[in-house]
């Protein structure tokens, strides 16, 4: 996905927390009782919380938000930041100034991207 790679088979492949729990951790979930973490880190309740991706894009997204990394599939970018801003929605995350002008400037060039969320609680 953020990549544009076909991947065959297992090998080479990450599951990525889209938006990466150092991240989560910093935007709140630092306050959250130990249970609705572990839930958080687990959370197979929604599609884009956590995604098949190669290693090699997951290694180089790492702990980052879209301030400091973006996919580098532009035709991926507006489904990641969408997601992103559903995930971090789903979970009652905090966003800070940069990173909502970061997003902001990414869904402005995205064609009526759709964000749809699930309530995490």
């Amino acid at each position: 996905m953020y990549d544009d790679q076909y991947i065959n088979g297992a090998r080479g492949v990450d599951i990525d927390h889209l938006v990466p729990l150092a991240e989560a951790w910093d935007s709140g979930a630092y306050a959250w009782p130990a249970k609705e973490r572990e839930t958080y880190a687990n959370d197979l309740g929604d599609e884009q919380a956590l995604i098949a991706v190669s290693a090699a894009s997951n290694r180089s997204k790492a702990d980052q938000d879209p301030v400091a990394w973006l996919p580098l599939a532009a035709g991926y970018r507006c489904q990641y930041v969408t997601d992103w801003v559903a995930d971090r929605t789903r979970w009652g995350l905090k966003v800070d100034a940069t990173e909502r002008d970061a997003l902001a400037d990414q869904l402005g060039g995205c064609s009526d991207a759709p964000v749809t969320v699930t309530l995490a609680r």
